[in-house]
């Protein structure tokens, strides 16, 4: 019999940085709607694994403020800064440093399908998805009605 627990992001991201920092891999289960339409909160799974470089395009999960943890796409890299923005935000960016950044997504796992992080097709489909960010508000309204 499978069990679910759900714990609280305070408590729960801090050991799963812990365990990637380790090397190993870890699977989360997405909350919210901000990685929308490519992850689905309550639905999707993501695996993680520690990355040396960050380079933009890639899902992370960073640290962006003392026990505050965001699964968010990579927009801009520096040596020492990351800038990060969700998929289904319109405005609004995080910022950390590189050594902030837990893990990266290497599959999305899906309820029929696992979809490669790093695939080109994938990596294509969201550097097109970050070129229509001006119009990214009615094609998520769009989105969200045809869930």
């Amino acid at each position: 019999m499978k069990r679910n627990i759900t714990l609280a992001n305070e408590i729960l991201l801090p050991e799963i940085a812990a365990l990637l920092l380790e090397g190993n891999a870890v699977i989360l289960k997405a909350k919210g709607n901000s990685m929308l339409p490519f992850i689905v909160g309550g639905e999707d799974s993501v695996e993680l694994k520690k990355k040396d470089t960050i380079r933009v395009g890639d899902i992370v999960l960073a640290e962006v403020n003392p026990l505050c943890f965001v699964l968010h796409r990579v927009v801009s890299v520096t040596d020492d800064e990351v800038i990060l923005m969700g998929d289904g935000n319109v405005s609004g960016k995080e910022i950390c440093r590189t050594n902030n950044v837990m893990g990266h997504a290497i599959n999305i796992i899906k309820k029929d399908k696992t979809v490669d992080c790093n695939a080109r097709g994938t990596l294509f489909r969201a550097r097109v998805w970050r070129m229509l960010l001006p119009i990214r508000r009615p094609l998520l309204i769009i989105y969200r009605l045809a869930l």
